[in-house]
């Protein structure tokens, strides 16, 4: 069975786990540091903190900001749930806008609403979470400039566009954002089993995010028994194991880009010329990583798709939709009593769009046999 994303392991990978596993250190040993220096120097930042998952990094940082009940995030449906989970967590309040209507990337307008809304009311919105969805980048310009005007924290959720360029730029993450975190789950760009981090030029943020991986504990530097916490805090701490392999990965992470974007080239050059197809966008001044390739099929409808799905399952192939909006969640319609009319791009994009599969070994006669099943399916309709 081929699915939307997989990982790329080599011998490399394989010849350094072996050289931990020999070594003194299985945690909290010289590879976390090193992988969190190669992370730095690729996204251009003065820091870096690694996390056992992208999420335990992103709900860190959180913490480590403050967040509390009386702050509100403005944030987009259209992601993992972690990203507004995360701000949960905190016990601070999720405020979702609706997304761009030709792509779910964050739409500054309603960004802007959404703050003198909330303005209006006396409420205290303290950061925006923008979403690269599928490695497009969101309008970083825009939101940088918005967020400075009003005195926000800006967060890049990047978990998707390690290798994305911004106007030539492949450190523009960092450049608008003041964080940025990222995650390694098997499907992503790079891969340490599970992993994330927080990506920040901001000093003081930095050591709260590794007081806070490590139980929020604060260790003597005279008396090495004796130690104390302030706050509590959890263990997301990542291992050598796991940063070994993301040393490995990140040497390989500008070829494992190119094969992704030849896979994306044969998507364009064969479905592109069917107008009922909406591909991801190509503009001049971003070049994705491609994370994910979502397809969208205007006006699909929910019994055309699970025959889609079945069709395709039969001929070897798993699709999978990314995301089912956060608003529509039980959790989060219930709490926030979300009216739905104000999310129809996200609905829409929900309903229409599914994920082809894109990652660096899938085989090209695997792709034009998806690409032919999906010109057949078409003929069909």
């Amino acid at each position: 069975m081929i699915y939307y994303g997989k990982q790329s392991i080599g011998n490399e990978e394989v010849k350094i786990v072996k050289n931990v596993l020999r070594g003194k250190y299985l945690t909290q040993g010289p590879y976390v540091k090193i992988f969190e220096d190669r992370l730095g120097k690729f996204f251009g930042s003065k820091y870096c903190v690694t996390f056992s998952s992208g999420t335990s990094a992103l709900y860190s940082l959180g913490k480590a900001l403050g967040w509390n009940k009386k702050d509100y995030i403005i944030t987009t449906p259209i992601s993992f749930l972690a990203t507004s989970n995360c701000i949960e967590f905190c016990g601070a309040n999720t405020e979702f806008v609706d997304v761009d209507p030709n792509f779910p990337t964050i739409n500054l307008d309603k960004v802007k609403k959404k703050f003198f809304e909330l303005k209006k009311k006396n409420k205290k919105v303290v950061a925006i979470i923008a979403v690269d969805y599928a490695g497009v980048p969101c309008d970083w310009k825009g939101l940088r400039k918005f967020a400075s005007e009003n005195k926000l924290k800006l967060i890049n959720d990047n978990c998707h566009a390690m290798g994305t360029k911004y106007y030539n730029d492949r450190k523009y993450a960092i450049k608008y954002a003041d964080f940025v975190s990222q995650s390694f789950h098997p499907v992503k760009s790079i891969t340490t089993g599970e992993g994330g981090a927080i990506i920040t030029n901001n000093k003081r943020i930095n050591n709260l995010l590794k007081l806070h991986r490590n139980h929020c504990i604060i260790k003597d530097k005279k008396k090495i028994w004796n130690y104390n916490i302030n706050e509590i805090g959890h263990n997301y701490r990542i291992t050598d194991l796991q940063c070994a392999i993301g040393i490995e990965q990140i040497k390989k992470v500008d070829n494992f880009i190119k094969k992704r974007r030849e896979v994306a080239n044969l998507y364009y050059k064969h479905l592109s010329k069917f107008d009922i197809l909406q591909l991801p966008p190509i503009n001049k001044n971003f070049s994705s990583a491609y994370h994910l390739f979502p397809i969208r099929i205007k006006k699909l409808k929910e019994s055309t798709k699970i025959k889609l799905f079945k069709m395709f399952e039969k001929n070897g192939f798993q699709l999978q939709v990314h995301y089912k909006p956060i608003i529509l969640q039980n959790y989060y319609k219930k709490k926030y009593n979300i009216d739905i009319k104000n999310f129809k791009n996200s609905i829409f994009y929900y309903k229409d769009s599914f994920s082809a599969p894109i990652y660096p070994n899938i085989k090209k006669r695997e792709i034009l046999n998806f690409i032919k099943l999906m010109k057949k399916f078409l003929k069909r309709r």
